[in-house]
């Protein structure tokens, strides 16, 4: 074909050849997008699918469309497969690791939640938190809520009086004691400070 066109033109084959062929690649896409939509249509007169499940089939064959044309334009352009698994898999692991990261973020923002709408304990409510049924664990009046943590200020024990942070996912891994409000927790002596 080069033997044909003017010598200005000849370095032009090679981009234009990738231009078509990734035309080329959208328009079998298209159409055999349309093929499966039509033979979904189809199947779901004849069996009776349900709409649900047939808008399912075809938002899955779309995105399986979509992917396989994605990756033969890409191998098109001349990107090699080996590099796109290693993306992939580079991206997947720093998912993994960014949503293992959140995960106890999440955790105890989700359990906030939790404490807010079954009220386990509120504002001003003094709380053990038991490390088992026989020891004695953090005590404590209730003072704050946030996202994160719940704010108690200790009672009892050797730094009564100072704040303690707990994440609230800890509330649902616990055994918990709870006294309302004002009223006083059993052995411990209140002063007026």
């Amino acid at each position: 074909m080069k033997h044909y066109l003017p010598p200005a033109l000849h370095e032009w084959i090679g981009p234009i050849g990738i231009v078509v062929s990734i035309l080329a690649i959208l328009l079998v896409a298209w159409l055999l997008r349309l093929l499966v939509r039509r033979l979904l249509h189809r199947l779901g007169r004849h069996y009776t699918l349900p709409a649900s499940i047939e808008m399912a089939i075809r938002r899955l064959s779309n995105f399986i469309i979509w992917l396989a044309t994605v990756l033969a334009i890409l191998d098109t352009i001349g990107v090699r497969p080996e590099v796109l698994w290693t993306a992939f898999t580079g991206f997947a692991a720093v998912g993994a690791v960014a949503f293992f990261a959140a995960w106890s973020v999440l955790s105890n923002i989700f359990c906030a939640f939790l404490i807010f709408t079954t009220r386990p304990f509120r504002l001003g409510d003094q709380i053990e938190l038991l490390e088992n049924g026989e020891k004695p664990g953090l005590k404590g009046s209730v003072i704050d809520i946030n996202l994160i943590y719940t704010t108690l200020q200790e009672i009892g024990g050797p730094a009564e009086g100072t704040l303690m942070q707990i994440p609230n996912s800890l509330f649902f891994q616990r055994g918990l004691r709870r006294w309302r409000g004002a009223e006083v927790v059993p052995g411990v002596i209140h002063g007026d400070g």
